[in-house]
């Protein structure tokens, strides 16, 4: 029976973001100050089919910890999940994203005109420059930075090594960073196409200054998504 959901929620999102690239290649032309709401109001029907198929639910702790202005979200990265929930939470989001998926069909093209921000993460010290520079001019816009310092999606349990530009990032910027922890890899998980009905819990923490050096910068988000994160 989760094997169906599952099958069906997939062939939901194919089709359904096949319809709405193609809708949203006429906004960017027509009104491209759309193109975000229209986003955010796709990812919104994306995991209300979510729970309808998957019987997947979503409940996020903390969002009060959230400072107005722009900001940036460290998140754990477990699942694709993570890609597509901060649309729905957040009134002005820019992801973070590898330059590799401004080459998919349709959509690709349209991340950064929506405010979504591409990085070359072979490209060193030059790329790092580049990302801060659009990081701050998104805070600067009020927009809410999502990065995620783990670099891939890490199964639940796991740990990996922190990328440090986080940290330079938020010197660089002095936009304050949130940590945020989540489980979200133990019902969707990382390359299967079958859901486990649940849960996925979110929990925001209070934000940690950008003046933090490195190593209490890397120690407290260790911190909040391997030890006082989500669990279950």
């Amino acid at each position: 029976m989760f094997l169906i959901g599952s099958l069906l929620f997939h062939g939901f999102i194919m089709i359904s973001a096949v319809t709405a690239g193609i809708i949203a290649l006429g906004l960017n032309r027509l009104a491209p100050g759309r193109l975000l709401p229209f986003g955010q109001a796709w990812a919104r029907l994306a995991l209300g089919m979510l729970r309808a198929f998957c019987g997947i639910n979503v409940v996020v702790e903390g969002m009060e910890n959230l400072p107005p202005g722009g900001v940036i979200l460290a998140a754990q990265h477990q699942s694709a999940f993570d890609t597509l929930i901060w649309f729905t939470l957040l009134d002005k989001p820019s992801y973070v994203m590898k330059q590799e998926l401004r080459r998919l069909p349709i959509i690709g093209g349209l991340l950064v005109p929506a405010g979504q921000i591409a990085i070359d993460r072979a490209g060193g010290a030059r790329a790092l420059r580049d990302l801060i520079e659009q990081v701050r001019a998104a805070g600067a816009a009020g927009r809410q930075i999502i990065i995620f310092p783990e670099g891939t999606r890490v199964a639940p349990g796991a740990r990996v090594k922190l990328q440090p530009g986080i940290v330079a990032i938020a010197r660089a910027t002095g936009l304050p960073v949130v940590p945020v922890a989540t489980n979200s890899g133990r019902y969707w998980p990382r390359d299967a196409i079958r859901k486990r009905p649940g849960t996925i819990k979110i929990r925001v923490f209070p934000p940690l200054a950008a003046s933090l050096d490195r190593a209490a910068m890397l120690a407290a988000l260790e911190a909040c998504f391997y030890e006082r994160g989500v669990c279950g």
